[in-house]
């Protein structure tokens, strides 16, 4: 896990705040990066249809959205990070920015579409990431600030 004041884990944190600000105001300045993902958006959210069938785009939590769009960018076409560090990042976005059921439910989305990956080594296999649960809970709410108390 990455210290909550890494510049990459700074800067993936406000690439999600950005995907998340635009779902709802979408004119306005962005970051690079967050252009990069939206350029890719279709493609991306194809992906996690794919592997989140119980849970269409439009049903999706926001800030879970934001994260797994960038998360997905960065495993499937930027390759630029390992696997691990892209999902445990994700995760921890997750557990920053999402609901309780936010980390588990990234997880199993990123699990499923990284699993047949062949840039995965052998000790690497992700066989016990689960699949996301259509019993848990998702709903739109606004990425929390950490608190600095």
């Amino acid at each position: 896990m990455k210290a909550s004041n890494d510049p990459r884990h700074q800067k993936r944190r406000m690439v999600v705040r950005q995907l998340f600000a635009l779902m709802f105001a979408p004119n306005q300045e962005v970051d690079e990066k967050t252009t990069e993902v939206l350029a890719k958006k279709d493609e991306i959210d194809a992906l996690i249809t794919k592997n989140a069938p119980e849970w269409p785009i439009d049903k999706l939590n926001r800030t879970d959205l934001g994260i797994l769009r960038l998360a997905v960018y960065e495993l499937m076409i930027e390759k630029k990070e390992p696997i691990k560090v892209i999902i445990d990042e994700a995760v921890e976005l997750a557990k920053e920015m999402g609901s309780e059921n936010s980390p588990g439910f990234v997880n199993g989305v990123l699990g499923s579409i990284i699993k047949d990956d062949p840039r995965l080594e052998e000790n690497e296999a992700i066989k016990d990431y689960p699949k996301p649960d259509p019993g848990t809970t998702q709903t739109d709410s606004p990425p929390e600030e950490a608190s600095s108390n």
